[in-house]
């Protein structure tokens, strides 16, 4: 075993330059109707927030047989969004449940705080998001993420252009479009997004690099199409399988099956 990472000097120093590397995604290639991006890598991430948390294990293992790649964990402190949801603790006991990738969207301010017990906990990927108010340094929080071994995400509101991340491209994994306002579930799916799924999968196909292009927020099998017709090939999607009575079925439309 080899020295464990000083995180606190990683989020102060972050060697920016070493982590800009290729992380192939772990999916399903399918075929896409008449996406202008024929062959994505389809991911299904079911979001554990609209799980039955009285029965969390029941529900991580239902999904994981239903047919799911990641499982989806959305963290909010009440002040970056005005929602409180869970913390680390909640998310190694999903970690004990499965050996799905665990996905980690980190709707907190001061997200380079927390990373370390995120990455404890168990998180595969770790998602920031851009905004000013989340108030912290991202190229250093995405630095760090990627040297505790996770995957780095980043995040962006409806309300921000797509303009404020495509600095940070080239250094993360993962790019979540918000198609939604984030902090509760429910909410209407604004089509609108869906210039900035496009724009991020036009800029991925120009460099030729791997990057995961994730949409979160009313994602059902409509949506859903219009997602990866648009370029994305991750869905969380929580009301949409949680609140059915067959999550394989749930799914596989999900997925357009």
């Amino acid at each position: 075993m080899g020295e464990r990472p000083n995180f606190l000097r990683l989020l102060k120093e972050p060697p920016i330059f070493h982590f800009c590397i290729e992380v192939k995604p772990q999916a399903v290639a399918l075929p896409v109707g008449r996406s202008m991006f024929p062959f994505l890598f389809i991911i299904l991430a079911p979001s554990l927030l609209a799980a039955d948390f009285s029965h969390l294990a029941e529900e991580v293992h239902r999904v994981e047989a239903a047919g799911a790649n990641w499982l989806h964990l959305d963290i909010m402190d009440g002040h970056f969004v005005d929602n409180i949801s869970f913390g680390p603790a909640f998310v190694a006991a999903v970690r004990k449940q499965t050996k799905l990738p665990l996905d980690v969207h980190l709707m907190i301010q001061h997200p380079d705080h927390y990373v370390p017990r995120f990455v404890e906990a168990g998180a595969n990927t770790i998602t920031v998001h851009v905004e000013p108010d989340a108030g912290h340094e991202v190229a250093g929080t995405l630095g760090a993420i990627r040297a505790a071994g996770c995957r780095a995400g980043l995040s962006l509101n409806p309300s921000t252009p797509f303009s404020s991340v495509e600095q940070h491209l080239p250094c993360i994994d993962l790019l979540l479009v918000m198609t939604v306002h984030p902090g509760f579930g429910g909410q209407a799916f604004r089509p609108d997004m869906m210039e900035k799924v496009h724009a991020a999968r036009s800029w991925q196909q120009a460099h030729g690099r791997a990057l995961d292009i994730e949409v979160d927020g009313g994602i059902n099998t409509e949506t859903a199409r219009l997602c990866i017709q648009s370029g994305a090939n991750v869905l969380v999607a929580g009301t949409s399988i949680f609140r059915t009575d067959d999550y394989t079925d749930a799914i596989t439309r999900l997925r357009g099956n």
